[in-house]
């Protein structure tokens, strides 16, 4: 193949992993060393990681391997979950029925996908399952009234009495005279009582009951077992998602032979909500569930060169060949299409770099690259002008969107970054602040190390935050550059340096000369 056919294969390349079928998934699943270990035991788990980490295609893979082997695999997009879209956010309804929806809609979407499972496979008895999910679907849909709905009664009581009593004398011969006397007493009551009240009708969920389904469905497919995958938690409102987690602490977790995996942003989820004396609504993390898996920690080119370097490579590899399957072996292995495919090594080394630990940032920054490139080998000016042009595309809208974040980016620019040749600094550990978990999340801050001392101060931990490959490259090209970097017009002469931790720890961002500026 010459590079233009390389070169438009790589256009095709497919960025979302649901957009892609089952068999694909698996052919395209690149197994970063010990994610799969890790994701295949028995364990219930929450699966950290930020949008284009790869949760999805994990999940899914996982899924479906489990399915070939025999287990029920049962896949719920949280996304899509329920019929009446933005309910679950909507204010002006009560927190108990949106919860309660919610947790009736999630239950459906388990029971639809065990439902397809069983007609779609051959591993469990359909006539023994079907009073299982019989008795299922009657847990999730009983429908009562907690509280009041709109009636009205009336009560009225009455009373009456009368008494008399009367003297009458006449005599009629001659004068008459005539005496009379009379008494009389009547009391008369009436009284209504009339009452309205109105209420919200409303679901009304049976742990009980939902508790011996999972137990029936555990038991009948023994030694198998039940994966429940919930992928896209961080879709639903922060303050149902406790909610959602009990129900899984009381009604799934119990029984031997299901197991929970829970795919989640870390900074996007609260699973508990703490009571007065100990105990908790949700789920507790490290005693209920595993949360010991973060894919944004594993692809890290700084961590560990080698590891990353040979994951995109095999990534790339087996995309490629999912979208060339109309020629017959065109490349034989992944060493020869990154010989073919780019100028050098260090292009691919840039390139991973450049992609930042994140499979879906990678995909499109090589798509854009190869359209640059087109008929020629893909080079390291291509790699970081494609880095610029995604983020322009993708991430500078997004911090744009938000006023308060875009001026934390270029207050961290000018205050740490320009100063060294570094495009990193430490933020103190622990939960970050809302702006830096913002850029985070939009991926223009990437988080490279955990819990680090600092140079002078040994006793404080710090995380170790960089900023985006192609931000920098961005900052570099543009009139954004600031005091203390040098403006290049072309992309091709941008160096991006590596991040050199003796200059980091001395890199200390505070905060509160952000949120208190001098006057």
């Amino acid at each position: 193949m010459n590079n233009e056919q390389i070169n438009t294969a790589f256009l095709k390349l497919s960025r979302r992993a649901e957009s892609r079928e089952l068999p694909q998934l698996v052919e395209t699943f690149v197994d970063a060393a010990p994610l799969l270990t890790l994701l295949s035991t028995h364990d219930h788990q929450v699966i950290y990681g930020r949008r284009g980490t790869g949760k999805t295609h994990a999940l899914r893979y996982l899924g479906e391997t489990e399915r070939r082997t025999g287990h029920v695999s049962a896949y719920v997009d949280m996304r899509t979950v329920g019929s009446t879209s933005g309910i679950y956010g909507d204010s002006s309804i009560p927190l108990g029925e949106r919860a309660t929806r919610l947790l009736a809609d999630t239950l459906a979407a388990v029971h639809e996908s065990i439902l397809t499972f069983a007609l779609e496979g051959t591993s469990v008895d359909l006539a023994a399952i079907s009073p299982i999910l019989d008795h299922f679907a009657e847990g999730i849909t009983q429908i009562s009234v907690t509280g009041t709905v709109e009636r009205e009664s009336q009560n009225e009581n009455s009373a009456q009495s009368q008494t008399a009593s009367g003297i009458h004398v006449a005599l009629s011969a001659g004068p008459s005279v005539a005496l009379d006397d009379s008494r009389g007493t009547g009391t008369s009551s009436k009284a209504a009582v009339r009452y309205k009240e109105a209420g919200l009708r409303q679901h009304r969920i049976h742990f009980d009951n939902l508790g011996q389904v999972f137990s029936d469905l555990a038991r009948l497919i023994t030694p198998k077992r039940v994966i429940i995958l919930l992928d896209e938690w961080s879709s639903v409102p922060l303050d149902l998602q406790p909610y959602l987690a009990d129900l899984i602490r009381r009604a799934i977790l119990p029984h031997r032979g299901i197991t929970v995996k829970i795919g989640a942003i870390e900074q996007r989820s609260s699973f508990q909500i703490a009571g007065e004396r100990g105990d908790y609504i949700g789920l507790e993390l490290g005693a209920d569930v595993t949360a010991d898996l973060n894919l944004d920690d594993f692809m890290v080119f700084e961590n560990d060169a080698g590891r990353a370097t040979q994951f995109f490579q095999e990534l790339l590899f087996r995309h490629f060949l999912s979208v060339v399957t109309d020629q017959p072996a065109p490349i034989g292995s992944s060493d020869e299409l990154i010989r073919v495919a780019l100028t050098q090594s260090n292009a691919f080394e840039e390139f991973v770099r450049a992609s930042e630990g994140v499979p879906r940032d990678a995909i499109n920054i090589l798509s854009t690259a190869a359209q640059k490139a087109f008929r020629e080998p893909i080079s390291v000016p291509h790699i970081r002008s494609a880095a610029k042009a995604w983020f322009q595309r993708d991430k500078e809208a997004a911090v744009s969107a938000n006023p308060m974040a875009a001026a934390l980016l270029h207050w961290i620019v000018d205050d740490v970054i320009a100063h060294r040749r570094a495009r990193a600094f430490l933020l103190g550990a622990g939960r970050p602040p809302d702006l830096i978990t913002t850029l985070f999340d939009a991926r223009v801050l990437h988080l490279l190390k955990r819990n680090i001392s600092a140079h002078d101060q040994p006793g404080v931990r710090y995380d170790v935050y960089k900023l985006d490959y192609g931000c920098y490259v961005d900052l570099l090209t543009t009139a954004k550059t600031p005091l203390g970097l040098l403006q290049a017009e072309d992309s091709s002469y941008i160096e991006v340096p590596p991040d050199d931790y003796r200059a980091i720890r001395r890199a200390i961002l505070d905060m509160t000369k952000f949120e208190n500026p001098p006057t």
